[in-house]
This record gives C-alpha cells, structure tokens and sequence, in this order.
C-alpha cells in the first residue's frame, strides 16, 4: 500500500479536517448485529458541513453559500474519506491473515529457503509461545534478497544519522529492523504482528502512535537536514486489525498520506511486495 498522489503531501489543515470528522462520525457504519463486523463508513458533504458546524465553525470552505455545491477543498475531503474506506475494505482485508494461515505461510518459506537469519519468538508464554510468524517472514525474503550484504535483522540500540561523523539525529524508539545497519540507515522498518490474541488492548494502539512518532521524527529530518530514510511498516493479523481495531488502520492511511510512512505492507502482502521493496535498496 502506497499513498495515491491524488492526496498525498496535503497540507496540515486538510489532515485537521479528516482526523475531526473521522473522529465525530465514527469510522465504521453501525449495525443491528453484534457478530457482524460492519461496512466502513462513507461520508457526504452533508457529513462534512454537520461535523464543522457542530463546532461553530465555518463551512463556506467547504461549501459555496451561494451555489450548495461543494468547494474544491470539501469534494477533495469527501473523496479522500470514502477513497480510504475503498482502499481498505478492497486491498487490504484480503491480505490480512490469521494465525494458521500465518504459521503455514511461514513454514513454506522455512522449508524452502534454508535461513541463516534469526528467527525470533513472540513475546508469549505457553500456548501462546511461537514464531514470530511476519518477522521471520520478514527476515527470510530480506536475506533472500540480500545475500550475504549487511543489514541488521534486530538493532539492538537507537538509530542515528551521522553527518561527517557528528550525530545529526538520533530517533526515539529501537526499529525492528534497519538496512544496511542502524547507522545512517537506507530504510528502516516496523513490524506489528498480533496473531493469536483475543482482544484489542492498548498496546495495539499504542503501536500506531509509536509509528507516528518514528514518521514525525523522520520527516523533520528530511525537510529540515535534506536526509531521506525510507520508513516502511508491516503489520498482520486479521482480528486485531480487521474485526477490532479497523479506525487505527484508518489512521495508518492517513499517516501514509502524510508522508510519515513511505508504504504499508499488510499481511500475505509481505510474500510479494516486500522482496520489491527489497530489491530497490542500494548496494
């Protein structure tokens, strides 16, 4: 999942304007049954004028007092919201995966590459305890691809670039994986796999906002010192994300948008895009 250029590097204000009426509106329709998982919500300009006026704020920006039709920004807005509900129910659900279907995928790969890399466990005990399925997925098409050349499958420290030796930025947070080292890194990324779990908790959302942050810092970076660090994200498990915690998938979208992701790859996506991804990487 990549940003569509139609919405992508739009100003702050547009993204104020999605973030209030995604959060007013609801994300999702509502629906009679409680074992349904619902449609994503489609919005209207009559959705969108509501939502800013219930504030007692202007609308005129969004919709001509004079004609009822909506503004350039307004239509762009509505197109976005019911654009990103497209993008999700159609390329993203049918990717995402359970935990059988996660392990076997896995085990294909095991077999039929013969890694040297690490394969880590989750973070589980008992039953729960197993593969971390989409890192070592992750891990095995990265040394495919890469061969013996240099990258750090687990950075066990913070990232930093360096200019001429001198730290120039140092992110917050410990990345799942960084090429070709943690050290002036091409690209970084962030896996979030949840499978096997039976609820959403915190910590899933908490993921999301460590994401943003990571983006934040690499995007100041890039505008203010000139220094582009690819920054990807790849996430799995069809209950956490899909019956559970689909508005945070909404916001990935829109991190996506922002610029503070540079792609999202979403379940068995990883079985194809990610060798792409890899392959792009300079030597």
């Amino acid at each position: 999942m990549k940003p569509d250029a139609r919405f992508a590097d739009r100003p702050r204000p547009f993204w104020a304007h999605v973030k209030l009426v995604s959060e007013r509106l609801g994300y999702s329709q509502r629906t009679k049954s409680a074992q349904a998982v619902p449609p994503l919500r489609r919005y209207t300009i009559e959705d969108l004028v509501r939502c800013l006026a219930a504030d007692e704020g202007r609308t005129d920006h969004v919709l001509d007092a004079a004609t009822r039709h909506p503004t350039a920004l307004g239509q762009s807005i509505v197109d976005y919201l019911n654009f990103r509900a497209d993008l999700l129910e159609q390329q993203v659900a049918p990717c995402l995966m359970n935990r059988e279907q996660a392990a076997a995928e896995f085990e294909k790969l095991r077999a039929a590459l013969n890694p040297k890399c690490a394969l880590p466990m989750n973070k589980q005990k008992g039953d729960k305890r197993h593969y971390a399925y989409l890192t070592g997925m992750v891990n095995m098409l990265t040394e495919q691809v890469l061969g013996d050349r240099e990258c750090d499958y687990s950075p066990r420290g913070l990232a930093v670039v360096n200019r001429n030796g001198v730290p120039l930025r140092t992110l917050s947070r410990w990345m799942d994986g960084a090429y070709p080292s943690r050290v002036n890194p091409h690209a970084v990324w962030e896996i979030k796999e949840y499978y096997g779990t039976t609820t959403f908790g915190s910590r899933v959302a908490d993921g999301v906002y460590e994401t943003m942050l990571d983006g934040e810092e690499l995007d100041e970076l890039r505008r203010s010192e000139g220094v582009k660090v690819q920054h990807y994200l790849v996430l799995d498990d069809r209950f956490t994300w899909w019956d559970c915690g689909r508005s945070y998938l909404c916001r990935i979208v829109d991190m996506l948008h922002l610029g503070l992701v540079d792609e999202v790859v979403a379940g068995r996506e990883v079985l194809t895009r990610w060798p792409e991804i890899v392959q792009t990487w300079p030597e």
